[in-house]
C-alpha cells in the first residue's frame, strides 16, 4: 500500500462533498505516470483545502493506493516526499482477557480486525473469539492464568472516560464506569432547563453527564497532538461505527454537532455494556481511599465502597470538588496554564465573505460550509490573546455547573447554519506569573470571575454583554444593533470593563482591531461580546509518570483526559483515554491473583 499526498484538484469541479472517483483517479494516474491497468484500488485518507489567495481554491487529497509493482514505484519516486509506503493505522490491542480470565498480550492482527468489526450485539462472543484467534495464531506472549481480583474503575464518562472504558471492554477487562451526571437524554433535558427556564441542576448540565462537556459543543474532531500510533484514527472509526457521518474519516477538520453526538454516545455506551462493562449514572465519587500511597477504593455519595487498585480519573475540567478532594488526600496536583475571556459574535455572512474573499459564492459555501477562523495576537502587556473553540453558524450557550455563577461556551449543530458565528476571545493565564504558590488558585480565579459575571448579568443566569464598538470605547451598551446574541437564557447589556482583570481587558481591546486587519469587519461595532469564558481548559494538572501513566505519588491512580491536564478537546481526550486504558491493561496483565468478578 502506498500513501500519495498532495493530489490537488480545483474545488469548482467537485460535487457537494468531494470530487468524483473518476476525477481523482485520473489525477492519481497522471501523478504516478502509470496506466489504469496498473491501479488496483485507492481510497481517500485525508482531504484538505488550499485556499491561498494566490490561486483558485483547491481540494488537496492524501490517498491510500494499491498498485502493481509498488516497489518499483517507490524506487522511482524515492526523492519525492509525497510518495511513501502507507503507514499502518490499524489499532492493535496490547492485552486481552478471555472468558476464563487468561491474559493474552499483543494479540495478532487477525484478532484486532475481528474486534474492530464487532458490534455491541456481538459483545462477549467477539472478545472470546479474539482471544482464541490469538492463541491459534501463536502470537500470545503470556497465556498464564493472570486474573482480575478487582475490576478497573473509571470516574467520568466524557470522551476520555468513554474511550478508556471502550478499550478495556473490548479487551475483556469489564470496567465499571461511575458518572456523576445523568444519561445523555435526561441530561439534555436538564441542560435545556437552564437555557429556557433559568434553572440549574449542579449535577446534570453542560459540564456533567454522559458524553462530557464535548456533547454540547461543535463536535470538533481535530487536534494538533502528536499521534504516532494513530490512536486518533481509532477514535474516528469508533465514532463512525456509532453513527457519525463517514466523511469524518477523511475531511481535514471534521465535526459532528451536538444532536448527532447524543445518539453516538448512547451507542458507545451500549457497546461497552454488551462487552461486560458497567455504566452507572448519578454516581458521584465523594472520596478515594489511599493507603501507603496506593489506591484501595472509591466511595460514592451514597456511602457505597467499590474496591479497586486501578482507578482512571477522567472527570473533565470542571470537577472542582473532585480536584479539592484529591488535593486534600495528598495526590500531587500542580497549577496549569489556562485562559479567560469572552464569547464574540458576528454575522456568519460577515465571516464567510471575509474568509472566502473573491472566491465567495453560494456554490462555494455549499461545498465548504460556513467559514471559521483562528487568530492570535501578542499584546503590548505581554499577554497572548487568541480565538478559542470557534463555532461557525452556532450559538453561545450557558455552561455553568455551579449555582450563582455564569459561564459561556460555544456550540453548533452539524449543519452550522445558524445566523451568527461565535468564538472565545481569550487571554492566557500563567501560574508562574499570576499565582505561583497555590495549585488550586486558578480554580478560585475562575469561580470569582463567574460569580461576578452572575451579578453583572442580573443574578438570574443571564449573561453580561456589550457591543464590540462600546467595549472598544469603554462605554456601557444600552441596546442591541443588527446582531442579536444567541446566549440563552438571555443577555443583559452592561459594561464588561470589570468582568475580567484589567490586563485581560486591555489585551482584548488591543487585539480586536488587530484581528480586523486579518478578517475585515472583525471589529464590527454591532457585534456582541458575552461574558465570561473561563473553562477553556483545566486549571490544574494531576501529574503522572510518563511511562506507567499513574499519578507520580499515588499508585493505581491514572489521571486521564482534559480534567487531568492531558487533553484539550474531544479527539485528544479520546486519544488519552486509549493511552491510559492500555496502561491499565498492561498493569493488570502483569499481576498475579484470584478471580474475575463477573
Amino acid at each position: 500500500m502506498l500513501r500519495i499526498n498532495e493530489i490537488k484538484l480545483p474545488i469548482e469541479l467537485a460535487d457537494t462533498l468531494k470530487h468524483q472517483d473518476e476525477q481523482i483517479k485520473a489525477a492519481l494516474l497522471k501523478r504516478l505516470e502509470i496506466p489504469e491497468s496498473d491501479l488496483i484500488d485507492f481510497s481517500i485518507f485525508k482531504r484538505g483545502v488550499d485556499a491561498r489567495k494566490s490561486h483558485a481554491i483547491l481540494y488537496v487529497y492524501n490517498l491510500d493506493v494499491q498498485a502493481k509493482n509498488e516497489a518499483n514505484l517507490l524506487a522511482k519516486f524515492k526523492k519525492d516526499p509525497h510518495v511513501k509506503p502507507a503507514p499502518d493505522t490499524n489499532y492493535h490491542f496490547v492485552a486481552m482477557v478471555n472468558s476464563s480470565s487468561a491474559i493474552a498480550s499483543k494479540s495478532s492482527e487477525n484478532s484486532n480486525e475481528k474486534l474492530r468489526q464487532g458490534t455491541h450485539e456481538q459483545g462477549a462472543q467477539v472478545v472470546q473469539g479474539v482471544w482464541q484467534a490469538s492463541n491459534e495464531a501463536g502470537n500470545t506472549i503470556s497465556t498464564k492464568q493472570t486474573h482480575l481480583q478487582q475490576r478497573p474503575v473509571i470516574v467520568g464518562f466524557g470522551p476520555a472516560g468513554i474511550f478508556a472504558a471502550l478499550i478495556l471492554a473490548q479487551s475483556g477487562f469489564k470496567p465499571i464506569v461511575l458518572e456523576r451526571g445523568k444519561e445523555v437524554r435526561k441530561r439534555t433535558q436538564d441542560t435545556w432547563g437552564l437555557w429556557r427556564k433559568n434553572m440549574l441542576n449542579p449535577e446534570s448540565n453542560v459540564q456533567f453527564g454522559e458524553g462530557g462537556a464535548g456533547t454540547f459543543s461543535d463536535g470538533k474532531l481535530y487536534s494538533q497532538i502528536k499521534d504516532p500510533k494513530h490512536y486518533g484514527r481509532k477514535v474516528i472509526q469508533e465514532f463512525v461505527k456509532a453513527g457519525a457521518p463517514e466523511e469524518i474519516m477523511y475531511v481535514s477538520h471534521p465535526h459532528i454537532g451536538t444532536f448527532r453526538l447524543v445518539g453516538m454516545v448512547e451507542e458507545m455506551r451500549k457497546t461497552i455494556i454488551a462487552l461486560g462493562g458497567e455504566v452507572r449514572f448519578e454516581s458521584r465519587v465523594e472520596d478515594i481511599e489511599i493507603e501507603l500511597g496506593e489506591v484501595q477504593a472509591v466511595v460514592l455519595q451514597t456511602g457505597e465502597r467499590i474496591a479497586t487498585n486501578h482507578l482512571i480519573l477522567a472527570v473533565g475540567h470542571s470537577a472542582r470538588d473532585t480536584f479539592e478532594m484529591i488535593y486534600k488526600r495528598g495526590v500531587y496536583v500542580e497549577a496549569k496554564p489556562f485562559s479567560i475571556g469572552f464569547r464574540i459574535e458576528h454575522p456568519q455572512s460577515l465571516i464567510d465573505r471575509a474568509r472566502y474573499g473573491k472566491s465567495y459564492s453560494e456554490d462555494l459555501l455549499a461545498k465548504l460550509g460556513a467559514a471559521d477562523y483562528k487568530l492570535v495576537h501578542h499584546a503590548k502587556n505581554g499577554r497572548s490573546v487568541y480565538s478559542f473553540c470557534m463555532c461557525p453558524g452556532g450559538a453561545v450557550v450557558a455552561a455553568t455547573s455551579e449555582p450563582n455563577r455564569v459561564v459561556t461556551n460555544g456550540m453548533s449543530q452539524y449543519s452550522r447554519n445558524e445566523r451568527n458565528a461565535n468564538a472565545g476571545i481569550v487571554v492566557g493565564i500563567t501560574p508562574e506569573v499570576d499565582y505561583p504558590d497555590n495549585p488550586l488558585a486558578g480554580m478560585e480565579l475562575q469561580r470569582q470571575l463567574e460569580s461576578h459575571a452572575f451579578l453583572l448579568g442580573g443574578s438570574n443566569y443571564n449573561a453580561p454583554g456589550q457591543l464590540i464598538g462600546d467595549f472598544l470605547a469603554n462605554r456601557p451598551s444600552t441596546q442591541f444593533g443588527s446582531v442579536m446574541p444567541s446566549y440563552k437564557p438571555g443577555v443583559h447589556l452592561t459594561n464588561l470593563d470589570t468582568a475580567l482583570p484589567e490586563f485581560a481587558i486591555s489585551a482584548i481591546r488591543e487585539a480586536i482591531p488587530e484581528f480586523a486587519k486579518q478578517i475585515k469587519g472583525f471589529d464590527f461595532a454591532e457585534g456582541v461580546l458575552t461574558g465570561v469564558e473561563t473553562r477553556t481548559s483545566s486549571p490544574i494538572r494531576i501529574k503522572r509518570d510518563d511511562e506507567t501513566l499513574q499519578s507520580i505519588n499515588t499508585k493505581g491512580l491514572y489521571p486521564c483526559g482534559e480534567g487531568a491536564g492531558y487533553a484539550g478537546g474531544i479527539l485528544s481526550a479520546g486519544v488519552d483515554g486509549i493511552k491510559v486504558a492500555e496502561a491499565v491493561a498492561l498493569s493488570i496483565s502483569a499481576q498475579p491473583s484470584a478471580t474475575l468478578k463477573q
